[in-house]
């Protein structure tokens, strides 16, 4: 059986955690003083919210931590009947050699406006017996009164440099070598999300010991600097069903969908040599059309239509 890389390498203590310097100082003054308050951890994915509050509830409990956390992901369960019934249960009873215990809620973001006034009365009724720690990407959808009872710590995205450790202590740890070129390509691909890095170094070690770039954009799904850069020279260029046609290819041979292609366009466009204002229309129109595939609309029909607009563009 695979084993699951993210569980694996994920750190046991606050000191182990990459990247979040300044926050993990803050969690282990809470540790040294024997108490949390409620705590909202908001910020990107993959930037280490769940692991450090597993790795604070390890601090804080010892070889007890289990039987005193509870963690539920609030987009499985988000409606109003979890917090009235698993959670309102799990804080009643008592914690094991401890103060209070600690109830962890993954994506906390994703609870109906309903959950979230029933979880506020469960944080005033049992404040003394335990602590709520809320993980969100996007702390604007948590209600006002939520907020006002938690401590907020606000993860970013992690410093190249503290990516390139992470990757080199799991190749130590897993035995693989990996290239300066596949390095970078997971520095592009992943954009400082330590969990899509931990799954691609995993997707790209299953047939080989040394991972080379092409593994990675292999297993990350995702289109290579000068492909992209090809298609998009060929569409600004006016060369519509040339770059249409290439990409498609593309898209059918890595097996990539819509998402997969505005993402990677976004990494480039930057780079491309046109004038400012071209980079701002195609900006521009990578967010409509994200919009239009998040909302529903048809992947190829979309990046088809995408592509008419970059062609049209007056470069």
């Amino acid at each position: 059986m695979i084993d699951v890389w993210t569980e694996k390498h994920r750190p046991d203590t606050l000191d182990e955690i990459v990247g979040q310097e300044k926050i993990v100082g803050r969690l282990k003054a809470f540790v040294d003083e024997g108490t949390i308050p409620h705590l909202m951890f908001g910020g990107p994915a993959g930037t280490g919210k769940t692991t450090s509050a597993i790795s604070l509830a390890k601090d804080l409990y010892g070889d007890e931590w289990k039987q005193n956390f509870m963690e539920t992901n609030a987009s499985d369960e988000r409606g109003i009947d979890v917090v009235r019934d698993r959670i309102k249960d799990f804080a009643r009873t008592k914690p094991v050699n401890a103060e209070y215990k600690i109830i962890f809620l993954d994506e906390a973001d994703a609870l109906t406006s309903d959950a979230q006034q029933a979880l506020r009365r469960t944080m005033e009724q049992f404040s003394d017996n335990c602590r709520f720690i809320l993980s969100c990407n996007y702390s604007s959808k948590i209600i006002d009164p939520i907020q006002s009872r938690c401590a907020v710590f606000r993860f970013n995205r992690l410093e190249e440099e503290d990516v390139k450790k992470y990757i080199k202590r799991i190749a130590e740890e897993e035995g693989f070598k990996v290239s300066e070129e596949a390095v970078k390509a997971v520095l592009r691909v992943a954009g400082g999300d330590l969990r899509r890095v931990t799954n691609i170094l995993q997707t790209a070690t299953m047939q080989n010991d040394k991972v080379e770039e092409e593994d990675i954009y292999g297993a990350a799904a995702s289109l290579k600097p000068e492909e992209i850069n090809e298609v998009l020279e060929k569409a600004l260029k006016g060369e519509f069903m040339e770059s249409r046609d290439q990409l498609s290819e593309l898209m059918i041979d890595r097996g990539l969908d819509g998402q997969d292609v505005i993402n990677a366009i976004h990494r480039e466009v930057l780079d491309l040599d046109i004038s400012n204002q071209g980079k701002l229309e195609i900006i521009d129109n990578l967010g409509e059309f994200e919009f239009r595939i998040a909302e529903g609309g048809t992947s190829d029909i979309q990046i088809e239509a995408l592509l008419a607009k970059i062609a049209n563009l007056d470069e």
